[in-house]
């Protein structure tokens, strides 16, 4: 029984002449919120779209529980229990939080001419999942446009770990928030570790990052620049090697200069 839940071994995505992804190793380990650390243009996207299924890797080794495997399509990957919640969520604003959680997987009842859709049965699972998550809406009902940013991440969270993500990809899901939403995320990121799921948290803020992380890895180039565990690394050392170190340095005596200057 391996502790990983999926790990990438010196794997590379080029397209054409472009090479995306260089000899990137990662290891998600089970039961842990692993966070992809990178700013625009490092590779995280395509990191996203090999893990979960859309694209395979040109070179390297990707197993999913110790199995070396290769999805051809997002549904395969999702059929291993690898679930992907994107920017912008797939939510269909003006349908109810219900008809958004249940979306594509709708629960019947009668059959033949008679069947129709279980419309409590589904409220109740929806309002019930969103309530393990430490999410408490009166009315399923609502349109899910109506909800803020950091519940609709909520749900699409739930929805996810419902339907039987053992690994939860979230895709930069703090980028469009404010600073309480995001705080809101961040919990609900904790609350998925806690029911057993593997996290994958890509960001390009440090910051969101320590707050839920056990394991980082930082992109630059489409190469793997450094990695880190939470116990043996501070903020300010991970922000410094993201940003990185002497390129920081300097910037920090430049601005310090014009400031001084006026």
């Amino acid at each position: 029984m391996t502790d990983m839940a999926l790990e990438l071994k010196d794997v590379g995505k080029s397209f054409g002449s472009v090479i995306a992804l260089a000899d990137v190793s990662v290891k998600v380990r089970k039961g842990h919120v692993t966070c992809i650390l990178g700013d625009n243009g490092a590779g995280k996207s395509t990191l996203i779209k090999t893990l979960s299924g859309v694209h395979k890797p040109s070179s390297g080794v990707y197993e999913a529980e110790g199995v070396a495997v290769s999805f051809d399509s997002p549904r395969d990957a999702l059929a291993k229990g690898i679930a992907t919640v994107y920017q912008d969520l797939a939510t269909i604003p003006l349908m109810s939080v219900w008809r958004n959680f249940f979306l594509g997987n709708e629960i019947t009842k009668g059959w033949g001419p008679l069947r129709r859709l279980d419309v409590k049965k589904m409220k109740d699972i929806a309002k019930e999942q969103l309530l393990e998550m430490g999410i408490d809406l009166r009315d399923t009902g609502q349109q899910i446009g109506t909800l803020s940013g950091g519940e609709r991440q909520a749900v699409a969270i739930a929805r996810a770990i419902y339907f039987g993500a053992k690994v939860l990809i979230l895709d930069e899901p703090t980028s469009a928030l404010g600073v309480r939403q995001s705080g809101i995320v961040l919990k609900y990121v904790l609350a998925a570790k806690d029911r057993g799921v593997s996290v994958v948290f890509i960001t390009h803020n440090p910051h969101h990052a320590y707050l839920v992380g056990d394991f980082f890895y930082l992109l630059n180039r489409g190469k793997l620049a450094n990695e880190f565990e939470r116990a043996k690394v501070e903020l300010d050392e991970l922000t410094k090697a993201m940003a990185g170190g002497a390129e920081l340095d300097a910037l920090t005596r430049e601005i310090q200069t014009v400031r001084e200057g006026k």
